[in-house]
């Protein structure tokens, strides 16, 4: 499973371990991600999503998933998470 955030897409970054010396070395910064369910108002489902934990502050920030998928880039975005959004237009155009 790929180390990326389903809802921000928030992923590795590269960087270096430099020592007293000065030496660098190549190392993986990896984002802190988690298994979590929301729950969506509109469509009254919980999912689950592999969120970092800055992802899961922005969406309690707007106000919920529903909030936050219907702001989000689809770019972003996972499938699953895209899926979801899908369903959340048009459970809210009905």
């Amino acid at each position: 499973m790929s180390r990326i955030c389903e809802l921000t897409g928030k992923g590795r970054q590269v960087g270096h371990n430099v020592s007293h010396a000065n030496n660098k070395t190549k190392r993986l910064f990896l984002p802190n991600l988690q298994n979590v369910t929301l729950m969506s108002e509109a469509l009254d489902r919980s999912f689950k999503f592999r969120v970092s934990t800055h992802g899961l502050r922005s969406v309690e920030h707007n106000g919920g998933l529903d909030n936050w998928l219907l702001k989000a880039a689809d770019t972003k975005l996972s499938p699953r998470a895209l899926k979801v959004k899908r369903e959340l237009v048009k459970a809210t155009a009905a």
